[in-house]
């Protein structure tokens, strides 16, 4: 019966440390928007806690004319309700709901 107990633990404390954590974040082009030289081309990026990452899981482009003036991500840098983690120096996400401001 501990055994039992004990692999059901495990498996629910591992399965909590795989959920991926929803937060409020910067989201804009990294190059120009943030500043980021290591990689070149126009790609989505988020800033948490002052520091960019590049996005896997979403491109520039799906959320409308990235040069519209006053939402594209090459113009201003807008917040975002993402899904995701931190995995290599990237941010993996899974959902991205733009925010009004």
């Amino acid at each position: 019966m501990k055994k039992w107990i004990l692999i059901v633990a495990l498996i629910v404390m591992a399965s909590c440390a795989n959920q991926e954590k929803k937060q409020t974040v910067e989201l804009s082009y990294g190059q120009c928007q943030f500043g980021m030289t290591s990689q070149d081309g126009c790609d989505l990026a988020v800033r948490i806690d002052g520091k960019s990452y590049f996005v896997d899981g979403a491109h520039i482009d799906d959320f409308g004319d990235a040069h519209d003036e006053g939402t594209g991500f090459c113009e201003v840098i807008r917040k975002a309700e993402v899904k995701g983690e931190l995995v290599d120096h990237r941010f993996k996400v899974s959902s991205v709901k733009l925010l009004e401001e």
